[in-house]
């Protein structure tokens, strides 16, 4: 089957992906945007490579390469896609993903349940404030109970017993990380750790506020600066084109 679209929206939260919605309509308006959802059932190891897998099946379809994005651990699937399979992957949009990118909110959660005695969905609340800044998109228990099903669901390596790392490092293709200046999980200092393994053509942004799911809050914001960053790529590619031709 021959698939064909600009660009693809990855999801391996299931229950987080209602976040993505607003900023995925906004884009809709100028180009064409597929999604792709992963789920892991309880019965699987937490990893990604089963993902990674199914993902490159998928793609298998697309005449071209593509833009790739994804936001938290989805954004990190996305990252290991692209270093894995370079050629299929014509730039990558990640957002709220550290250069370290085993540092999620799950980090956060599991660091925050060795200090503090509580039980999960207390912690849960908790967290939901800190991800979410004072004005919360719905009701606490509706949060705990996503982000306790992300706990379950999600490709995460981390556990109560062991938070893992990740290879740290770029990409070969044009790279666009976004950020909030308020995210408490990638706040200013991490996200600026991507500036080491940026090339020229990488771009680094922070959103004014929005905390960890600022795309959420802040879709048009988000929006534009991922426009612009391709359609920079669009106008360098034909320049590059002219320059050939005149050489030729």
């Amino acid at each position: 089957m021959s698939l064909s679209f600009d660009l693809l929206w990855l999801n391996a939260s299931p229950s987080l992906k209602h976040f993505d919605q607003p900023l995925l309509q906004c884009l809709a308006n100028h180009l064409t945007v597929a999604q792709w959802e992963y789920q892991q059932s309880q019965d699987e190891a937490s990893a990604l490579d089963q993902a990674v897998v199914l993902l490159h099946d998928y793609l298998k379809g697309q005449p071209r390469p593509i833009h790739l994005g994804g936001h938290g651990m989805s954004g990190v699937l996305g990252l290991t896609y692209a270093r894995r399979y370079p050629e299929r992957v014509r730039s990558l949009t990640l957002l709220a993903v550290a250069a370290q990118p085993a540092v999620t909110w799950q980090t956060h959660y599991y660091v925050q349940r060795q200090l503090i005695a509580c039980s999960r969905q207390q912690l849960l609340a908790c967290t939901t404030r800190s991800l979410f800044g004072r004005q919360l998109p719905y009701a606490v228990k509706a949060l705990v109970t996503s982000l306790s099903r992300d706990l379950e669901e999600s490709p995460s390596p981390h556990s109560l017993f062991k938070l893992a790392t990740l290879p740290k490092g770029g990409v070969a293709m044009p790279l666009l990380v976004c950020g909030s200046k308020n995210d408490p999980v990638v706040h200013p200092p991490v996200l600026q750790e991507w500036l080491s393994y940026f090339k020229s053509d990488d771009t680094l942004w922070q959103c004014p506020d929005g905390h960890h799911f600022f795309h959420y809050f802040q879709p048009q914001l988000v929006g534009d600066q991922m426009l612009r960053f391709w359609r920079c790529l669009e106008a360098q590619q034909i320049l590059m084109r002219k320059a050939l031709h005149r050489d030729t």
